[in-house]
């Protein structure tokens, strides 16, 4: 009888509790060795030396040995098993669950629990606690010698019939525990961090804001729209001159006032808050239902502005140069920002141009020719100037003969034709063969300033006369043939197309040097005068020379631009013109009529 009871203890021991190393299915039956090893082991511990056991005479123990090596991995729980051994063999189960039940140990760990489980305490049976639980399951006999175990293999949680037969509240045993019970897994909680409408304020900066709106809003009164203008600065942090587009586009109704609860609701309660600045005036500027700017989204700004900037006010009495200062700085805006040219600028292209801050320095600085981007009054003068000396019959169009006066005529015929071709980019003048203002606009930018990547683009087109994204070699001895005609009717030495081409590769450096990519030329600083060398003499000329004036002007100012030096010149050479004309004259009129008094 203590035989047969061994051999139940010996069925009902389960390898994972008695640290045995992971054995591969049928190991035991096709490996008597690890069988015998097993037994051994088995005799040495103090539950099996009391049976007093013959083990050369006793015919139950032999058949104990026997049954030990027949023993199916199965029912030892090794970890290596086929998916779904246990489901497809239910008897296993039971008798494996059935034998585990009358250990006396496991009655001890199941009543202990249930005493935790009552009196609320964790229920924690690893080896390493010192609750009750570990020192009834340190209890349990070991088939190897204290300190002599070898390690568990790490134990995969995919895969494992065990550990999907025992749930998601399975996890690596312990040391000398008898029952693999452990908590649920914590689960890290990742912060949402996409808000389709925009991220909530947190609670400490919508008290800041509220607080704020207390002194400004008085009694609960709504404010109008002279009144608005603390609130941009001071609650939303943005320029001045945006404040009557965001009081109307809070107050849509239309009723002259915006009260607490209004400016509450849209400022704060739809998110705009937390937006970064270009969101915030993207917000406030586009249409409902549109995710783009257009040009008459800047148009009230401007007009505000042009209302209230001192630097500005001489403009007062000359509203239809207002008009024109405000159509050439949206020009440039969008010359400048809006890169694919449809006239729909994004929140992205918003972000990554340079418009929010120059209307923050706008908002600070009094003198507003000290803006350079975009809002100067005087690169405004410079380029209206510009558009009126070549527009000889003031219908506000220019022709293709208008246009190669430009410059002193220092464009080719070529290249005029390219522009007038709309290849660079299509007129908005609705008149046939006619270049309108916001053409000129475009035309003057790219022409003055070749280092910009707007004008590398323009010129770009011009000289690729296939379009397959490539300046060959063919196609600037085109442009420059004409160029050499010029030279040779101005008696100056001609540079055949050979020796430039030379210096064109050297100074650019292509990936190919058989041809030109708009890629290789943004990469160089002095692209730019690859184009003045194949069709305007005269900077070709001055490139040729390096004029040791300029190249110190250049190198004292590295912030200014080639636009920024070329307006900062004319406008001195208008002025001095104007001056001229005034103290010869006696009137401050440079044109005729009226249209000339600001300036």
């Amino acid at each position: 009888m203590e035989v047969e009871a061994a051999r139940r203890d010996a069925s009902a021991l389960d390898p994972e509790l008695l640290q045995l190393p992971e054995l591969a299915p049928g190991a035991l039956r096709e490996n008597s060795t690890i069988a015998d090893a097993l037994y051994t082991q088995w005799l040495v511990l103090p539950e099996t030396t009391k049976l007093d056991l013959d083990t050369d005479s006793n015919p139950e123990v032999e058949a104990a040995r026997r049954d030990a090596s027949a023993l199916d991995p199965e029912l030892l729980q090794l970890p290596e098993l086929a998916p779904g051994a246990l489901r497809e063999n239910s008897t296993i189960a039971d008798a494996l669950y059935t034998q585990w039940l009358v250990l006396p140990e496991t009655t001890k760990l199941v009543k202990s629990l249930i005493e935790d489980a009552k009196g609320g305490g964790a229920l924690n049976v690893a080896g390493s606690s010192a609750s009750t639980n570990a020192a009834s399951s340190s209890s349990l006999p070991s088939m190897f010698p204290a300190g002599s175990a070898p390690p568990l293999s790490p134990r995969s949680t995919a895969g494992s019939p065990r550990v999907m037969r025992r749930g998601s509240g399975a996890g690596p045993s312990t040391l000398g525990s008898p029952l693999k019970l452990v908590s649920e897994p914590v689960r890290e909680v990742i912060p949402q961090f996409y808000f389709k409408n925009g991220r909530p304020p947190p609670k400490d900066l919508k008290e800041q804001c509220l607080s704020r709106l207390d002194h400004l809003f008085f009694a609960g009164e709504g404010l109008q729209i002279q009144e608005f203008r603390p609130v941009i600065k001071d609650i939303c942090k943005l320029p001045s001159f945006l404040s009557g587009v965001l009081f109307k586009k809070i107050d849509a109704a239309c009723s002259g006032t915006v009260t607490r609860d209004a400016f509450i609701a849209y400022w704060i309660n739809e998110n705009k808050i937390t937006l970064d600045t270009p969101s915030q005036i993207f917000e406030i500027l586009r249409k409902p239902g549109c995710s783009y700017l257009t040009q008459e989204d800047f148009k009230p700004v401007l007009k505000e502005l042009l209302a209230t900037h001192p630097g500005l006010e001489f403009l007062q009495g000359t509203p239809e140069f207002q008009e024109r200062y405000a159509e050439t700085v949206i020009y440039r805006i969008f010359y400048s920002i809006n890169r694919c040219g449809n006239g729909h600028l994004t929140l992205r292209e918003l972000k990554r141009g340079n418009l929010v801050a120059a209307m923050q320095q706008l908002d600070e600085e009094e003198d507003i020719n000290k803006v350079l981007r975009y809002f100067s009054y005087e690169h405004f003068y410079v380029i209206y100037c510009k558009f009126w000396e070549l527009d000889t019959d003031h219908d506000f169009l220019i022709d293709k003969e208008n246009l190669i006066r430009y410059g002193n005529h220092s464009l080719t015929y070529r290249i005029v034709d390219r522009v007038f071709a709309q290849v660079p980019r299509k007129f908005t003048s609705m008149t046939e063969g006619k270049m309108g203002y916001e053409d000129f606009v475009y035309f003057i930018l790219s022409e003055e300033d070749k280092s910009s990547e707007p004008s590398l683009e323009y010129w770009f087109k011009c000289i690729d006369l296939d379009g397959n994204g490539i300046l060959s070699t063919n196609e600037m001895q085109f442009f420059y043939e004409e160029q050499l005609h010029r030279m040779e009717c101005m008696a100056q030495e001609p540079v055949l197309f050979e020796d430039i081409l030379c210096q064109m590769i050297d100074m650019i450096g292509p990936e190919n040097e058989t041809y030109f990519t708009l890629r290789d030329l943004k990469k160089c600083k002095l692209s730019g005068n690859i184009f003045n060398i194949l069709f305007n003499l005269n900077k070709f000329m001055a490139f040729e020379t390096r004029d040791p004036f300029l190249i110190r002007q250049e190198r004292e100012n590295p912030t200014l631009t080639e636009w920024d030096r070329f307006a900062h010149r004319e406008y001195i050479r208008l002025s001095m013109e104007e001056d001229g004309e005034d103290a010869s004259n006696g009137s401050g009129d440079v044109w005729d009529e009226s249209l000339e008094a600001p300036f």
